[in-house]
């Protein structure tokens, strides 16, 4: 994990590509069809071993996650030449952790958590607009002309909407990958147990490993 942790570090500070911590992640709905979307890692915290990113927990990735909680992610690096493939179960975030990230977030971006209704159908680009504006105004925020400005120079305080905050991915199964001339690239796995702790967590049991074949 810390190796795991050192090599998402050092993509951040590489800026290996536009969105380095951007991961593929995949949940699998009650008729057992999986999906795949990206979304950002905003921390990889290597003990006791588990990812955290954001979302909407109305959307459909938040939906099949509090029914099937088991999902798989995958970063890659090209630049790099390195992947990191995980398997574990996701549970939410503390409120209070996803309340401190959501007060670092640009007013836009917190407006816009409010304002979408992420993965509900809609009738055109203007009507998401016109929602916007209105709960826009439900917050007391007076935007301009459009929506990315502000009528007052003030940035307004947005609170967190209770249906968004994070998800904490706890890790039970990490491949590691490095890309090696030839098509014979480098390949470890490791995994180990979890068992379900509180809310937010599990007890988890040692790791064991292997070299795979590439």
């Amino acid at each position: 994990m810390e190796l795991a942790s050192e090599w998402f570090t050092h993509a951040q500070e590489q800026a290996a590509q536009r969105n380095p911590n951007a991961m593929s992640l995949v949940s699998v709905g009650d008729d057992l069809q999986p999906s795949v979307r990206i979304v950002l890692c905003k921390a990889f915290v290597a003990e006791p071993g588990y990812l955290v990113f954001y979302t909407n927990y109305q959307s459909r990735k938040s939906t099949e996650i509090s029914a099937h909680p088991r999902v798989a992610a995958v970063m890659h690096w090209d630049a790099l030449g390195r992947q990191i493939r995980i398997e574990g179960q996701a549970v939410r975030s503390p409120a209070s952790e996803s309340d401190a990230y959501f007060a670092t977030r640009g007013w836009g971006s917190q407006l816009g958590a409010w304002g979408s209704d992420q993965s509900r159908p809609l009738e055109s680009r203007d009507k998401l607009i016109e929602q916007l504006r209105a709960r826009a105004n439900d917050l007391g925020v007076a935007l301009g002309e459009d929506t990315n400005t502000l009528a007052s120079a003030t940035p307004p305080t947005i609170p967190r909407p209770p249906h968004w905050g994070g998800f904490r991915i706890w890790i039970q199964a990490i491949e590691l990958w490095v890309e090696g001339g030839d098509r014979i690239h480098d390949r470890a796995r490791w995994h180990r147990t979890l068992t379900a702790g509180d809310a937010q967590g599990f007890a988890a049991g040692s790791w064991s490993g292997n070299r795979l074949q590439p």
